[in-house]
Order: structure tokens, then C-alpha cells, then sequence
């Protein structure tokens, strides 16, 4: 709305602008048509910049601190246009006709830049700081992965990562094809996502943007390559569950948080000669093996176990493995102990 309120005043002042021109005397007065020309060719003017700042997707400042910075900024351009008209020699009321064109373009190409990019900059008046307005030090990139698994909302509902969350319009997009899937699992994860997302946002604890902003680089490149590229602009973090996203991004020098390896991370420590209770759920590979499940979903291997199926037992740990796909820990049932 903001943007719709400035361009109509723009064209308001191009009109002005126009008439002017055409009330300064600089025009011929023979000529009936040429006043008319220029007040459409500066209207014309005014409408092209307001096409091409349509067309040309920049980023998203505060509107007041935006207005009032990118006004200066427009007519300090248009001063210092003003003397790079000086060798041309011209009349002082012909120059400062065109210092008023280009006050007039450069003021609104300031406003409407500084209004685009407002959420990525914070500008204090009269002292300009620019500063990135997130939490924590370096914002986290959201991938399709990881919002379909959805743990990353009850961990950062847990306050262990209070960085800001970027969702990547491209990311979104990819979300919605796959919640518009024909293949009713596929379906079924999309929406899982897209209710994930909902989630975050509507946490008012949480600082969750979109990026629309398409960068140069982007041109041609998979979605996961414009992930870690988007982090890389950003000097942020890539969140994903995704093995081969997290690769790529370690090439390109890109911090990578993988929810499966702090699920990892975070699950209990056991030494050899402690002792757990688990319930055989199933018989093991090996003979008198069984198998058992802790609740953070640890597999533990219990020697002599298969004839205590359904039961819980007690197991003195022996050795415990670590995988890519999770923690895995052996143990050895104690004779004729019952949980």
C-alpha cells in the first residue's frame, strides 16, 4: 500500500513538474504542440521508472526513516547533478529545469529502494546505523526437508536456536508443488509442512521472514544451490535434514545445522557397565538376539534376549556404536532379572 501511495504521488509531482516546464518561459511560444509534448513526455518519464520499479524486484526499512533518507539522499544527487551540467553552458533557468527532473527521479528511486530493503536495515535518525535487525548472530535458512519433518518448531519453541528463520520464496514454492502433488504421501508431507510454517509464524516469539528477493547468482541453479548460495549472501546457516544439502554447503563454506545430528547429539551417554530397561520388541540377526527401543528411539542389541519377547528387561550395556543413522548400543541381559 505504501508503495501504491508513493508512485501515485509521483506521478501527482511528475504532472507538476510538467506544468512548470511549461509556465517557466523556456519553451518557444510558437510551436502550440511542443508544451503539450513535454508535459507527456514527462509524465511518459515518470511512468516508465514506475513500470521498470515494478518489473525489477529489489529488496525490502522503516517507511518513515525511509522517506526521510532516501528524500535527502535524492536531492543531495540532484545538487551535485546540477554542477555536472556546468561545462555544458547553459541558461540558469534551463539548468534548474533539469535539477528539478532529477530531483524528481532520484527522490523517488531513493524512497522507493530504502522502502524495499527496510527489514534489512535499521536506520536511527539523526545517527544512521546499519545493522541487520535479527536474533543471534547469523540468521538460519529453512530447507524443504526440514520444515516436512517439523521438529525444528518444537526446537526452537524450546529456545535452543534463537536466531532468525528465513524461508526462501523459491523454498515455499517447492513446499506448495509437493502439497499439490498427486501422489497422496507426497500431498500428505506438504501440508505437514505448510502447517509447520503457519506454526512458526504465528509464534510471536519467533522472528520468521520470507525472502522474496531473487539474486543474480540464482539464474539457472537447482533449489538446494540457491539455498547454500542465499545463506552465503547472507552469512547465515543452512537448516536442513537433507545429507547431500549439507555436503554442498560444507564445499561452499556454508555453517550447516542438521536436526538429525542434534537429535543425536542430545540423546542420553551410555558407558559400558550401566545398566537400562528396554522391552524386546523383536528378534535379532544373530542367534539368541533380541531387540528393544529406548524412547529417543536408540536401538539397543540385547545379548540372550530373544526368549524375553514382549518383556522388559534389565541390560548391563556392553559397547555402544555410533552411525550415520543414529546411535545403536549393546548390551547383555542380566540372568533372570525383570524389569
Amino acid at each position: 500500500m505504501s508503495l501504491i501511495i508513493l508512485r501515485s504521488l509521483f506521478l501527482i509531482v511528475a504532472a507538476a513538474v510538467g506544468v512548470t516546464i511549461i509556465r517557466s518561459g523556456v519553451l518557444p511560444e510558437e510551436n502550440l504542440w511542443l508544451p503539450w509534448l513535454v508535459f507527456l513526455g514527462v509524465i511518459g518519464l515518470a511512468g516508465a521508472i514506475i513500470a521498470a520499479d515494478v518489473f525489477i524486484r529489489t529488496k525490502q526499512l522503516d517507511i518513515i526513516s525511509s522517506v526521510y533518507f532516501g528524500l535527502i539522499v535524492g536531492l543531495f544527487l540532484a545538487y551535485v547533478g546540477g554542477f555536472a551540467l556546468t561545462p555544458l553552458q547553459l541558461s540558469d533557468m534551463v539548468r534548474n529545469q533539469a535539477q528539478l527532473v532529477m530531483a524528481m527521479i532520484t527522490c523517488y528511486v531513493c524512497v522507493s529502494l530504502l522502502i524495499q530493503t527496510r527489514h534489512d536495515f535499521r536506520f536511527l535518525i539523526p545517527y544512521v546505523e546499519f545493522s541487520k535487525e535479527v536474533k543471534g548472530l547469523k540468521p538460519f535458512v529453512l530447507d524443504t526437508s526440514v520444515v516436512i519433518d517439523g521438529r525444528i518448531a518444537d526446537v526452537i519453541e524450546a529456545k535452543v536456536l534463537d536466531s532468525q528463520l528465513i524461508m526462501p520464496r523459491f523454498v515455499l514454492a517447492d513446499l506448495q508443488a509437493i502439497a499439490d502433488s498427486s501422489d497422496r504421501m507426497r500431498r500428505t508431507r506438504g501440508r505437514r509442512g505448510l502447517d509447520v510454517l503457519n506454526r512458526l509464524r504465528s509464534n510471536t516469539e519467533v522472528d520468521f521472514q520470507i525472502y522474496d528477493r531473487e539474486l543474480p547468482e540464482f539464474a539457472g541453479q537447482p533449489v538446494d544451490l540457491k539455498l547454500v548460495l542465499l545463506a552465503k549472501h547472507l552469512d547465515g546457516k543452512v537448516v536442513t535434514n537433507d545429507y547431500n544439502l549439507n555436503k554442498v554447503a560444507r564445499l561452499h563454506g556454508v555453517g550447516v545445522i542438521n536436526l538429525n545430528d542434534l537429535a543425536n547429539a542430545l540423546k542420553p551417554v551410555f558407558l559400558p557397565g550401566e545398566h537400562i530397561e528396554v522391552r524386546i520388541v523383536k528378534p535379532g540377526e544373530e542367534f539368541g538376539q533380541g531387540i528393544g527401543y529406548l524412547d529417543d528411539g536408540t536401538m539397543v542389541v540385547v545379548e540372550a534376549g530373544r526368549d524375553a519377547l514382549n518383556q522388559m528387561v534389565r541390560v548391563a550395556v556392553t559397547s555402544v556404536l555410533q552411525t550415520s543413522a543414529g546411535r545403536m548400543v549393546f548390551g547383555k541381559r542380566e540372568a533372570g532379572a525383570k524389569a
